[in-house]
């Protein structure tokens, strides 16, 4: 399955933004970004105007790395949001959203995607009790998800369980911390700035040129 397997912290560089791509790095004095905010490569001699069309290229590199979506799958999901009703730039995200490893990392289950996804690879993630090892596996309202009895054993759950006190899961999803478990109780809510930090109607544009 592929995926990036470069630095993360030259991403966020590139992008001018903090992604959170490293988990509690990125708010701690080692991030990168913090130490080295200017982009990656030697600097320009003088700054070029971006445009329109470099602008929508920009957002849509953001939001394909926030999720760890390389260009094919994420032009798929592009594809099935405009076939679906309602809003197409919403579509989009609730499908990105609905991803395994996107509902573990939001659980709390996981410091990171990046981490998330290594989890659910590691089969250390349970769907409805039926373990789960593909990442991008698209979960439905009323799904549970939990550690497999591999998982419980495991390093991470035993520090997950000390730190996913400190989490804020997001209203569309339950937590039991006492079972380390959690419930996908309605479809995810579409707010930009709370769930994500890109402008989907610009990758919209993009695409749609």
């Amino acid at each position: 399955m592929a995926r990036y397997t470069g630095p993360v912290c030259r991403l966020c560089r590139r992008h001018g933004d903090k992604l959170f791509l490293k988990g509690d790095r990125c708010f701690s004095p080692k991030c990168s970004f913090e130490r080295r905010p200017n982009p990656p490569g030697p600097r320009p001699a003088r700054r070029r105007k971006i445009s329109d069309r470099g602008l929508q290229l920009r957002e849509k590199q953001r939001a394909r790395v926030t999720y760890g979506v390389l260009e094919k799958q994420f032009r798929r999901y592009y594809e099935e949001a405009i076939r679906r009703p309602g809003v197409t730039g919403e579509n989009l995200v609730r499908l990105l959203e609905l991803r395994l490893d996107n509902i573990v990392y939001r659980m709390g289950f996981a410091d990171s995607r990046n981490q998330a996804r290594q989890i659910v690879r590691h089969g250390l993630i349970s769907v409805n009790g039926r373990k789960v090892d593909i990442p991008s596996a698209r979960l439905n309202p009323g799904d549970m998800i939990a550690f497999t009895p591999r998982g419980t054993r495991s390093e991470h759950y035993k520090y997950t369980q000390e730190v996913a006190k400190s989490k804020n899961p997001p209203s569309w999803v339950s937590v039991d911390l006492s079972n380390m478990s959690g419930r996908m109780v309605s479809p995810p809510e579409v707010a930009q700035g709370e769930t994500h930090n890109f402008n989907e109607n610009v990758v919209i544009e993009y695409y749609s040129r």
